[in-house]
């Protein structure tokens, strides 16, 4: 399937990461021009540190004098969950900065970009969240998925007959090889190559899905939301 991405404008902030370098060689083969966005700027890319919207609205306005446009930003950018410390799941402090790392960071890259795709009547807006959105035990991992969720409808809502759709893929764990098995209580393994698949089908223009927490293998075997 032609996903129609050839000559787009790509912006993957987090593109040096295990998912986001998946993503942005994905959008690449649909031979989309991929600016990749890191906190220190490679060939070809640009330097943005989503804590700080100086670097953000510089970032972004870097990618706009070189290419005039950004038709499609994807955002894996956050801090490993590796980084969180179990033992201060419930801490304030751990808390905030764990939203402000990632449901924040995306909201200010957005936020930069948005405004432009509205404009333009195209644009397409990804960001990789993840499951523990959806389940309790551990506040810090909860809080911040899920308030990138929240973000990411509100600005789909905002966007809502605009041409730009602003979408979640919500990964279980991720992995080089999933198992095919599901555990209960918990979601799908998928590898970054199946995530990037999935973004690379919401990025495209054939795509007028919006406003979604989208899971990818299989959302928590043995729950229900309704």
């Amino acid at each position: 399937m032609d996903l129609q991405l050839a000559d787009r404008v790509a912006l993957v902030v987090g593109g040096k990461g295990y998912i986001g370098a998946a993503v942005a060689d994905r959008l690449r083969a649909e031979g989309a021009t991929v600016v990749v966005a890191s906190r220190s700027a490679g060939a070809d890319g640009v330097a943005i540190d989503t804590a700080s919207q100086e670097s953000v609205d510089a970032g972004v306005r870097e990618v706009l004098d070189r290419h005039g446009r950004i038709d499609v930003l994807v955002v894996t950018a956050a801090p490993s969950a590796g980084t969180l410390d179990p033992a201060k799941k419930s801490d304030p402090d751990q808390v905030a900065g764990a939203i402000d790392g990632k449901a924040l960071g995306f909201l200010r890259v957005a936020n930069a970009v948005l405004p432009g795709q509205r404009d333009a009547g195209f644009g397409r807006v990804v960001v990789i969240s993840g499951q523990n959105a959806y389940i309790s035990g551990n506040i810090t991992a909860s809080l911040r998925n899920a308030a990138t969720n929240v973000i990411a409808k509100n600005l789909a809502d905002e966007s809502a007959g605009s041409g730009v759709t602003v979408n979640v893929v919500n990964p279980g764990t991720v992995t080089d090889e999933p198992s095919g098995s599901v555990q209960r209580g918990a979601g799908g393994e998928s590898s970054p190559q199946q995530i990037a698949d999935l973004v690379a089908f919401l990025s495209s223009p054939l795509s007028v899905v919006s406003g979604e927490s989208i899971s990818i293998a299989h959302r928590m075997l043995g729950s229900v939301s309704v």
